[in-house]
């Protein structure tokens, strides 16, 4: 049976990759994530799966290895992890109001074979107060999550509606992985 690494230190995304099985080990790789100057902000995530996986499976030749990454993007521009609370604030103030675009990219690396994809949610925040921005930057969840929110914590009060797959938003489109892993023929041999 084939060994499925998750390259991601998140322990969101090793929740989610739990649904489809708990037979897997995470693993997190030291991969520069810089983006060529020109490619498209919904192309960044995919890509950046893409290296996530590929360093992975340097390591581990023999395994099925998965790699991911979320960005947030809001009127072409990707919102990354909030650097300080100016930035998050900044990115609180831009998506007040407004949807956003939510694109987690996957890579599934196996035997020398490379599928990727990305998955797309629209999210739509509540028009937020002043107050309600402020209290939200001066939490410690905004700090490590893509556009400076989480969707499955106290984010979820800023949200008034999404288009899409909820678990894509957290880190980890769940059924569309799922299906990928399936058609490469992770199942066969396993139950869920």
């Amino acid at each position: 049976m084939m060994k499925i690494i998750l390259a991601s230190a998140s322990p969101r995304r090793r929740e989610l990759l739990k649904l489809i099985t708990p037979d897997f080990e995470a693993v997190s790789t030291d991969t520069d994530e810089t983006l060529p100057a020109d490619i498209a902000p919904e192309k960044a995530s995919e890509y950046l799966a893409g290296l996530k996986a590929s360093a992975a499976a340097r390591l581990y030749p023999e395994s099925l290895v998965i790699g991911c990454d979320t960005t947030v993007i809001c009127d072409g521009r990707i919102l990354g992890k909030p650097s300080d609370k100016q930035e998050c604030l900044d990115f609180m103030h831009l998506l007040s109001g407004r949807t956003h675009q939510v694109i987690t990219g996957c890579a599934v690396v196996c035997g020398g074979r490379t599928e990727s994809f990305s998955q797309c949610t629209d999210v739509t925040f509540r028009e937020l107060t002043e107050e309600e921005i402020q209290n939200y930057a001066a939490s410690d969840e905004p700090y490590d999550k893509a556009g400076g929110y989480g969707i499955q914590g106290r984010g979820a009060l800023l949200i008034s509606g999404i288009s899409g797959d909820y678990f894509n938003v957290v880190g980890l489109p769940v059924s569309a992985l799922y299906q990928v892993l399936k058609e490469i023929g992770v199942f066969e041999h396993r139950k869920l």
